[in-house]
C-alpha cells in the first residue's frame, strides 16, 4: 500500500522525498523490529524508538519515516533514499496507518473492549469462555496475559502492556481474523486509550467495570484517570455495557443515549443479580432481566465475581447470543489463571492466587475469603515500584484488617528499593495490630506463608496473578506465583 493511502485524510506534510512510496511491511514504532519496506514511526519518548532510532530503522530497511518534530541535522545519510512525513501527533497517525495497512481487521469480527480499574482480565476470560462453551466459537483474547485464539498463543515480543501499541494491536486483530475468529475481546487500559492504541479497531461493545484509585503515577489525579477511561465511550464504540453500581458507570448512559446496557447488584439495571449465596466453591444468584428471573451460578466465590460475570453475560447477549445457553455455560467456566485461582495443598490448606494490586481489589478479594474461610487467613503481598505510593500504607491496612497473618514481600520493584516499598506498606499494617513478617524474596515469602498454614487455613498470594515474571530494573525475571505454590506443595 502506498504511504499516501495510509495517511489519506490525516493532516500531514511531506518533508523529504514523496509519499507515493510503497509500504510493504507493517508500520513500526520499535527501531529494532523494522523490516525491509517498513514505515518507521519516530514517536517521541518511545523507549525503543523515537528520533534516536531513525538510523537503526533506515539500516534495517525502512523506506519512510513519520515524525512530529524537527529532526536534527545529520540524521539522514546523504546516500539514503528516504521519504519523511511530519504529522501533528504520531500516535493517531500510526494507529490510522496500521488499521489501513492490515485492511481494517476489526470490521470482520465482533470486537469487545473492556476498561475499568479491576476486572478487565476476568471479564475477558469469562466472555471467551461463555462463547467457547455455548457456541464453540473461536474467540481472540488480547490483554495482560498476552494474545491467543483459543488455546493457541500468538507469539509477540515480550511486553508488559495489557493493551498493545497500535501496530501490534492491528497485527493481532488481522491474525485473529485470518484464523477465523468470530469475536475478539481486548483489555483497553487507561493509557492504551489515552495513547490512541485502540483507535480504528471498530469496537462493537465497550464494557466499563469500575473505577477506584490506581495508576495515579500515570494520570496524576482521579479525574484525569476517569477521563482516560471514558474515552472509550466518546465515539469509539457502537454500544456500551456498564456497571450501574459504580458512580462513573452510572453516568455513561448520558454520554451514549440509547446505546447503553447496564448491569448491577445493588442498582436497578438491565441485568441484575440478587440473592447471592457465596461459599468456597462459587456463587449462586438470581439473574433479573427483561422482567424475568433466572437461576444462575458461577464457579468463583464473591460478589465481585458476580459483577464480572454480569458484564460478560450482558456483552454476549447484546451481540445476539442466546441467554439460556450463556447461563448454562456460566456454571461450567474454567478457572481463570491468576484471578481467584484456587489450589488445595495435601495438608488441607486452600491457596488463592489473585492479581489484586489496588486497594479496592485487595479489599474485595480478602472480604470474600474472610466470608468463607473455616480457619485463618494468611496474606502474602507487596506493592509495585515506580507506581502510586499513596496506596501502599492503605493496602497494608486492608491486608491487616482481614488477615490473621501477613507476609510482606516484593512485587515488581522496578527501579525502587524493595525494602523502602515494604517500609511504606508496613506503616499501614502496624495500624491494625496484625502479626506480619517481612521476606523480600517472593519465593521464600510464599514458602514461609505455606509453612505457617494449618488445615482449614486460606493463604492468599496477591498482586501478580498470572504474570510470569518479576520486573526488577530493566529485567523481566521468570517468576510465577501459582507455579511456585505447586512447587512448594508436592502431592
Amino acid at each position: 500500500m502506498k504511504l499516501s493511502e495510509l495517511l489519506n485524510g490525516h493532516d500531514h506534510q511531506v518533508v523529504r522525498g514523496d509519499k507515493d512510496v510503497l509500504i510493504t511491511a507493517a508500520p513500526c514504532l520499535d527501531a529494532d523490529r523494522v523490516t525491509t519496506g517498513s514505515l518507521y514511526v519516530a514517536r517521541p519518548g518511545h523507549p525503543t524508538g523515537g528520533v534516536e532510532g531513525i538510523g537503526t530503522a533506515l539500516a534495517r530497511g525502512a523506506v519512510a519515516v513519520l515524525v512530529e518534530d524537527e529532526v536534527p541535522d545529520g540524521t539522514w545519510p546523504d546516500t539514503a533514499d528516504v521519504r519523511v512525513v511530519r504529522v501533528i501527533d504520531t500516535r493517531t497517525a500510526v494507529a490510522l496507518a496500521s488499521v489501513r495497512f492490515h485492511g481494517e481487521p476489526g470490521r470482520g469480527m465482533d470486537v469487545v473492549a473492556i476498561t475499568g480499574t479491576n476486572g478487565k482480565t476476568s471479564v475477558s476470560s469469562m466472555y471467551e469462555s461463555l462463547l467457547r462453551i455455548s457456541k464453540r466459537a473461536r474467540v481472540g483474547v488480547i490483554g495482560t496475559s498476552g494474545a491467543r485464539t483459543g488455546d493457541d498463543r500468538i507469539p509477540m515480543p515480550r511486553s508488559v502492556l495489557s493493551t498493545p501499541e497500535a501496530p501490534d494491536l492491528q497485527y493481532l486483530l488481522a491474525r485473529m481474523r485470518a484464523r477465523g475468529c468470530d469475536s475478539v475481546v481486548l483489555e483497553a487500559t487507561s493509557m492504551g486509550l489515552l495513547n490512541h492504541r485502540v483507535d480504528g479497531s471498530f469496537v462493537d461493545v465497550g464494557v466499563f467495570t469500575n473505577l477506584s484509585q490506581d495508576h495515579l503515577d500515570d494520570h496524576g489525579t482521579m479525574d484525569s484517570y476517569r477521563d482516560a477511561k471514558l474515552l472509550l465511550f466518546g465515539g469509539m464504540c457502537r454500544r456500551a455495557v456498564v456497571n450501574a453500581d459504580d458512580p462513573v458507570g452510572a453516568g455513561i448512559p448520558a454520554l451514549m443515549p440509547g446505546a447503553v446496557t447496564t448491569y448491577a447488584i445493588d442498582a436497578e439495571a438491565d441485568y441484575r443479580a440478587t440473592d447471592l449465596v457465596v461459599d468456597a466453591s462459587g456463587t449462586r444468584f438470581v439473574l433479573h432481566h427483561d422482567g424475568r428471573k433466572y437461576p444462575a451460578a458461577i464457579p468463583v466465590p464473591g460478589r465481585f465475581s458476580v459483577s464480572n460475570a454480569l458484564a460478560a453475560l450482558a456483552a454476549c447477549h447484546v451481540l445476539g447470543h442466546d441467554l439460556g445457553g450463556l447461563l448454562a455455560a456460566l456454571e461450567r467456566m474454567p478457572q481463570i489463571p491468576g484471578r481467584f485461582e484456587h489450589f488445595g495443598t495435601p495438608d488441607g490448606v486452600s491457596v488463592i492466587v489473585d492479581y489484586a494490586h489496588s486497594p479496592d481489589s485487595l479489599d474485595k478479594v480478602l472480604a470474600t475469603i474472610r466470608g468463607f474461610a473455616p480457619g485463618r487467613v494468611i496474606t502474602v503481598f507487596g506493592c509495585g515500584g515506580d507506581r502510586d505510593t499513596t496506596k501502599r500504607a492503605w493496602m497494608g491496612e486492608i491486608a491487616g484488617t482481614y488477615s490473621d497473618l501477613c507476609v510482606l514481600t516484593s512485587d515488581n520493584p522496578r527501579y525502587e528499593d524493595p525494602e523502602t516499598i515494604m517500609d511504606q506498606v508496613a506503616q499501614g499494617l502496624r495500624k491494625t495490630g496484625t502479626a506480619f513478617e517481612r521476606e523480600g524474596d517472593r519465593h521464600r515469602a510464599i514458602a514461609l506463608a505455606l509453612s505457617r498454614a494449618r488445615e482449614g487455613d486460606v493463604v492468599l498470594v496477591a498482586g501478580k496473578g498470572s504474570e510470569a515474571y518479576q520486573i526488577v530494573g530493566d529485567d523481566l525475571l521468570p517468576f510465577d506465583d501459582m507455579s511456585t505454590v505447586r512447587e512448594l506443595s508436592p502431592a
